[in-house]
């Protein structure tokens, strides 16, 4: 049960990033008025650096369970814990408790503490 609920978070995390990385293609960055240009193109790398990273941690949480190593299967999943609950807080702290980006983070990282 605790190898399934590491790889449910696994994939829930990588939907996160790719919805993520999406809204912020779709909703955000038509929107933004960003100079110079320059400045734009590096906050948009940088955004969807964040979701290429959620994406590798995801794939982390999901491979996890096929790891021989007791040590390195914690250290995946307490730094993930630390990770997607920082950006939960922060999502919740920058938004109000609005956008439902706190509550899905927050689902990986309840399904990542129970499998761990």
């Amino acid at each position: 049960m605790r190898d399934l609920l590491l790889q449910c978070a696994g994939v829930g995390a990588i939907i996160v990033a790719l919805i993520h990385g999406y809204l912020g293609e779709a909703k955000v960055f038509p929107r933004a008025t960003i100079e110079p240009a320059r400045l734009r193109t590096l906050i948009r790398l940088v955004w969807q650096a964040s979701t290429v990273a959620w994406i590798g941690c995801g794939v982390l949480l999901f491979a996890v369970p096929w790891m021989d190593s007791t040590s390195a299967r914690r250290w995946i999943v307490l730094t993930m814990i630390g990770v997607f609950g920082f950006s939960a807080c922060a999502n919740a702290w920058a938004t109000r408790g609005r956008h439902f980006g706190w509550m899905a983070l927050t689902a990986v990282v309840a399904m990542a503490a129970a499998g761990y």
